[in-house]
């Protein structure tokens, strides 16, 4: 008998979860509420287990959370709020649902789903914020915070292409920027594959080879959003 995961993917805007069968199908359709503000634990945690009890029963749960996570702590979610600094919640969740548990950061889940295995391969998430991960032959190199990176003057990756900077630019010159930050992308790592996924990955539209001239297209990939749940499954496959 398959097991079902429940997969949540916890965004700065949104929450999502879905039933997914041990093949990557799903056992059910995806639910979406919007992230409480403010987001802090608490509100956070009730807005889970609601979304949660809704969903039906699950074998066990897998969640992308917006911070580094050690350990099942949080480690930062500065998109969220400040109180999820050091926060055990994996320890909290599983205290209250008492089912098999495990958490990762949210674009870490999402590069899960989307890689192939092969080379270095890195994973940009573009929502509320900048998401990262990095996976050198199918092994993921955990807690890379790229978008608190420095990337033009005194100004961050996610400073310049998160929502807040797509907001006060607009779409046009927001490309121009994910443009110039692919460029430097792929100096810096020299990636075999990068994938773009997030809620704003809908949004891309740059000519990689007019606008870098430099031809990435064959090395560049727009992937679903539904990846950040789908990559949940690999939080137990690989384990």
């Amino acid at each position: 008998m398959s097991l079902l995961t429940l997969a949540i993917d916890v965004g700065g805007s949104s929450i999502k979860a879905i039933l997914l069968r041990e093949d990557r199908t799903f056992a059910s359709t995806r639910s979406q509420i919007a992230t409480p503000h403010p987001a802090t634990p608490e509100a956070v945690i009730a807005a889970l287990l609601d979304l949660i009890a809704n969903q039906g029963n699950c074998d066990r749960l897998t969640i992308g959370f917006p911070s580094v996570v050690e350990y099942g702590v949080t480690r930062g979610a500065i998109n969220l709020h400040p109180d999820w600094d050091g926060f055990p919640l994996a320890k909290v969740l599983q205290d209250k649902l008492g089912k098999p548990l495990r958490i990762a950061n949210d674009a870490d889940v999402q590069g899960c789903g989307a890689i192939v295995g092969h080379g270095v391969e890195l994973v940009i998430t573009l929502g509320t914020g900048f998401g990262s991960s990095l996976f050198l032959n199918g092994n993921l190199l955990p807690n890379l915070e790229l978008g608190q990176h420095i990337f033009q003057g005194e100004h961050t990756y996610e400073d310049c292409l998160g929502q807040a900077a797509l907001d006060q630019m607009g779409v046009e010159l927001w490309n121009v920027k994910l443009a110039a930050a692919l460029a430097s992308l792929y100096k810096l790592f020299n990636f075999d594959k990068l994938y773009i996924g997030g809620g704003n990955s809908r949004l891309v539209n740059v000519d990689l080879s007019v606008k870098l001239s430099l031809n990435l297209s064959d090395k560049v990939a727009i992937v679903s959003n539904d990846l950040g749940l789908i990559g949940g499954l690999a939080l137990w496959q690989s384990r």
